[in-house]
């Protein structure tokens, strides 16, 4: 009785071991699908579909589902290289940061504005890559906030440069992060602070001899007409000054043609320095000889360039002007034109006048700059006439230079492409 239960108990463990290796071998995924799912989403491999109905379905099923894994992964993939890629090449730094000020995201505009060593590596402090307070400050603000902010500063680590900064969160807090996004507008501060420069300086022109004219008009309707031996000065006096005021206009005319970067009226023509050179001394010459100062030129019959013949006499009257202005008596002006064989004209204006200080040779160029205004504004100068020179002359693809020794006079060079002729038709 006992080994016939004995047997039996043996009999049914064997059983239910049979059972159980049958039941593990039909429910139970085999490896391969644990090899498959840790592969994913670049899994290649091949899954059975030989075994039980359930295992065939199952397989079906994850390879379908494989494939769309891979359909989501290589769209992100793209998305995300995309992205990249639009904010390398925009001109506009940008930097993205997490809730804990650390880097994400830094794109080559902003690396370079900083002198920041591509490509940042992400999860620095921002601190690490770049001290601004302004920018930290930004930043905080944005990711207390979960507001925009919009800015604008100088950054000294940035070559002390002008940015407008716009920085904006994502994500929702407490894992909100923030970008900002840096555009560049030192040219455009430099703009508006030269504009407000301007208008500064016309006002303080103008007021002169306007207060000068409405003086002295007083003055004679007062009474002063019935004064014979002063009437005739006063009215000398308002005349200068009115003329001077038609110079300003006159040469705030010229520089707002030359600032609205409209296209020339006629096209470049073939320009004889030589012709251009002796109507400059036509028309200067009076003057010179009030003041008694010679004028002798020298240039040779093929000096040509290509422009408008009354842009460059613009250039050489300012220029041989002013060489007889602030002259001595008894001085010179020497005139030249050179054709180079590089291809230019380079025309020189020397005086034996008063020259030059070197701390004001880099600003002679400036608008209403004047290195003797007391001299200056009597001969009628407006500080315009040299900036006009170098507007023009830029305009015609050239340049201008000067050299000056105090006491002992100044030389102006202007340095022009010379005409080149254009080949003959072939017939």
């Amino acid at each position: 009785m006992k080994l016939d239960l004995v047997l039996l108990a043996l009999a049914s463990a064997v059983s239910l071991l049979l059972i159980y290796i049958l039941a593990r071998k039909r429910w139970l995924p085999p490896p391969q699908f644990e090899e498959f799912i840790a592969a994913l989403p670049d899994s290649e491999l091949d899954l059975p579909v030989e075994g039980p109905p359930e295992q065939e379905s199952l397989a079906r099923a994850m390879k379908a589902m494989a494939g769309r894994v891979r359909q989501v992964v290589e769209k992100a993939n793209l998305e995300a290289a995309r992205r990249e890629t639009i904010l390398a090449c925009m001109a506009e730094g940008v930097l993205a940061v997490s809730s804990d000020l650390k880097v994400i995201f830094c794109n080559d505009a902003f690396a370079h504005a900083f002198s920041i060593r591509v490509p940042v590596k992400q999860g620095l402090i921002l601190y690490e890559v770049v001290r601004e307070p302004e920018i930290r400050n930004m930043l905080e603000l944005v990711l207390q906030t979960g507001a925009k902010e919009m800015r604008r500063f100088r950054l000294p680590s940035a070559a002390g440069r002008w940015f407008e900064a716009r920085a904006l969160p994502f994500g929702q807090a407490p894992a909100r992060g923030a970008v900002i996004v840096l555009h560049d507008v030192t040219d455009i501060q430099r703009q508006e602070q030269i504009r407000k420069a301007f208008v500064a300086d016309v006002s303080h022109e103008l007021r002169t001899p306007l207060a000068a004219i409405r003086g002295y008009a007083e003055t004679l309707l007062d009474g002063a007409l019935e004064d014979t031996s002063n009437n005739h000065k006063f009215v000398e006096i308002i005349l200068s000054h009115a003329i001077r005021l038609n110079n300003i206009a006159s040469d705030l005319l010229i520089l707002s043609e030359l600032d609205s970067e409209a296209p020339p009226a006629e096209p470049p023509e073939p320009v004889s320095v030589r012709d251009v050179i002796e109507s400059v001394i036509n028309t200067v010459g009076a003057a010179a000889m009030e003041r008694k100062v010679q004028i002798a030129h020298t240039v040779s019959d093929e000096c040509f360039i290509a422009g408008q013949r009354y842009r460059l006499e613009q250039v050489l009257v300012n220029l041989v002007d002013n060489a007889v202005k602030f002259n001595r008596a008894g001085g010179e002006v020497r005139i030249a034109g050179v054709c180079t064989e590089d291809g230019q004209i380079r025309i020189s204006v020397s005086d034996t006048g008063i020259g030059i200080p070197s701390q004001d040779l880099n600003r002679i160029f400036e608008r209403f700059y004047r290195v003797d205004k007391a001299r200056s504004r009597p001969s009628g100068g407006t500080g315009l006439g040299l900036p006009i020179v170098k507007e023009i002359v830029s305009r015609m693809g050239g340049a201008v230079q000067v050299e000056s020794q105090l006491g002992r006079g100044s030389t102006f060079t202007v340095a022009l492409p010379a005409y080149k002729q254009p080949p003959a038709a072939v017939s």
